[in-house]
């Protein structure tokens, strides 16, 4: 080996690790304001404020976090594991994603939901829908902005196929013979 092309470079300054954890500090602060602001707009009980995504660090010094969603309560802040319903628990996951996918993938293109109305009951799933049409709204100068929503909820899809937001959905179904058949229909008027 030829030690003419080797180049070791060995930092013993803590800046880099310091602006990691500043960067890390500054996109937690983005993605619960996210969080915040889309758990006020949907979520329809009375029981949750809102929730928020906390990190610890497992020593002084390590790059190992430890993330615990949190609902605030009051005055109270409260671990959501062990204390939700099945509901509050997939709308938490729902609204945490979109934060992450709003905070990450600005430019992305596909957003996909698999059957997001389940345990939702019908105001958090019209609320869920309110959102999702306000994403839509927000992205539709985006030009490779495709929302995929896999549902059976036929209010839901009714809810977030309007006109102005799209031209025609697609409806999976089984013929006679059991044979998936895939028709494109025009938008709920």
């Amino acid at each position: 080996m030829n030690v003419d092309n080797v180049l070791i470079i060995i930092s013993l300054h803590p800046y880099p690790f310091r602006a990691l954890m500043r960067f890390h500090t500054m996109k937690m602060e983005e993605i619960n304001k996210i969080i915040r602001e889309l758990w006020q707009q949907t979520y329809r009980g009375q029981d949750i404020d809102y929730i928020s995504i906390h990190s610890d660090s497992e020593g002084a010094g390590t790059r190992s976090y430890s993330y615990k969603v949190l609902m605030q309560t009051g005055d109270a802040e409260l671990e959501m594991r062990g204390r939700c319903s099945a509901g509050q628990k997939v709308l938490a996951s729902l609204i945490i994603r979109l934060a992450l996918a709003e905070t990450f993938c600005l430019n992305c293109g596909i957003l996909a939901l698999d059957e997001p109305t389940t345990n939702l009951d019908g105001p958090n799933a019209e609320s869920l829908a309110a959102a999702l049409l306000r994403i839509m709204e927000d992205r539709k100068g985006q030009e490779n902005f495709q929302l995929i929503v896999i549902t059976h909820d036929e209010r839901f899809a009714q809810l977030i196929g309007q006109r102005q937001h799209a031209e025609k959905y697609y409806r999976v179904a089984k013929d006679d013979h059991q044979h998936s058949i895939i028709e494109a229909q025009e938008i709920f008027d």
